[in-house]
């Protein structure tokens, strides 16, 4: 009997892969998800124009014109600028904000805070310094009335 020959052509080596942990990317190890799955930061110098749904966290470096609904919570950072229209359950405002606010639960304004335009909320924290112009009214829930 004659031996078999390795084949040269056929041979593959087992070489171990390296994976990496790539901020914000699914977890391969089979780890439980991020609990802020839906969350999106607009960076410094960074501008983002449209309709923005769906989102759980919004946080704003840079600038943004758009709308955003369907979200829960908003932070406008000391650098950033926010124009358009929010309905939301929570904002930070540190920054700039122009236009519809609309906080089912908590505004709260930092000292660096301006907002200006029409803004309704549940409760209100303003630090010293923040600013507030325009019109200004306290959020009601209001039961929506059906046809009779």
């Amino acid at each position: 009997m004659q031996p078999s020959k390795p084949s040269s052509s056929g041979f593959v080596p087992e070489i171990p892969r390296r994976t990496l942990d790539l901020p914000g990317a699914p977890n391969r190890r089979g780890a439980a998800p991020r609990s802020e799955s839906k969350k999106l930061t607009v960076g410094p110098e960074i501008s983002l124009t449209g309709e923005i749904t769906a989102c759980d966290s919004l946080v704003v470096e840079g600038t943004v014109d758009a709308t955003l609904e369907n979200s829960r919570q908003l932070e406008v950072t000391e650098s950033g600028h926010f124009k358009g229209k929010v309905v939301i359950d929570e904002a930070i405002i540190g920054g700039r904000f122009e236009g519809t606010l609309v906080v089912r639960d908590v505004l709260q304004i930092r000292s660096t805070g301006r907002v200006t335009g029409s803004v309704r909320f549940g409760q209100l924290e303003v630090e010293l310094g923040g600013q507030i112009d325009g019109d200004i009214s306290i959020f009601k829930d209001e039961p929506v009335k059906t046809p009779e």
